[in-house]
């Protein structure tokens, strides 16, 4: 698969199916990711992996925490600015609709949506989660490095003909997924991402989400 094509045909996958990844396959992937680029070469991400038995026994961690505070915990970072302006906005909302529409869910209908939501936690059913962990010191540069590190675990993935969904809900979990891991008190818990097989009969994984047009996102001088 070229790189082009990984791009292309990447997408956030909210229905994995319950076959196992190999765990070489994983390894190689992430080992492969190391290649990323970051700003001075620090590197600033460490991620966990989590399958078989480990993902059970973090699931059967978080399951009554979630029953008791489905909000989560506090959350180590605001995902969103409070006031999103447009066209931002905009943006969010529509992904939302269309998210929904897919599985038929109305706006009106909030407890369905909860339950949706609430699948988030399950890695969508993924066999494979990962948790991605960066030392709080760092800043806005180092946060935008473990970003391309994720982004090209997800392409690598692509290259295997798996899927990711990765999911910053997780950072509303800072201390029951620390907990689980044994994080440092300077480890943040930045992201999540669930990785498998993509269930292909599942609706919501029709969701296609538009893109603005080049240009609006970007200015050519001199070409």
């Amino acid at each position: 698969m070229s790189v082009s094509e990984a791009v292309r045909t990447r997408r956030s996958c909210r229905a994995f199916l319950p076959d196992p990844v190999p765990g070489a396959t994983v390894r190689a992937i992430v080992d492969a990711a190391r290649q990323a680029p970051s700003g001075g070469n620090l590197q600033p991400w460490q991620v966990y992996v989590l399958a078989n038995e480990a993902i059970a026994q973090f699931r059967a961690l978080l399951a009554p925490r979630l029953l008791a505070t489905p909000g989560g915990e506090p959350a180590e970072y605001a995902v969103y600015p409070p006031a999103l302006h447009e066209p931002y906005r905009s943006r969010r909302y529509q992904c939302g609709e269309d998210l929904y529409a897919t599985i038929g869910i109305g706006r009106e209908d909030r407890a369905a949506r909860l339950r949706q939501l609430a699948r988030n936690y399950d890695f969508f059913g993924a066999p494979v989660g990962l948790f991605f962990v960066i030392d709080r010191r760092m800043g806005p540069p180092q946060w935008s490095d473990v970003g391309m590190f994720m982004q090209t675990i997800m392409l690598l993935t692509r290259e295997q003909g798996l899927d990711t969904c990765p999911q910053e809900i997780w950072s509303a979990w800072p201390r029951t997924v620390g907990e689980f891991l044994g994080l440092r008190p300077e480890w943040m818990l930045f992201c999540g991402m669930g990785l498998g097989y993509r269930d292909a009969s599942a609706p919501i994984n029709t969701l296609r989400t538009e893109r603005a047009p080049l240009s609006e996102c970007c200015t050519f001088l001199g070409l």
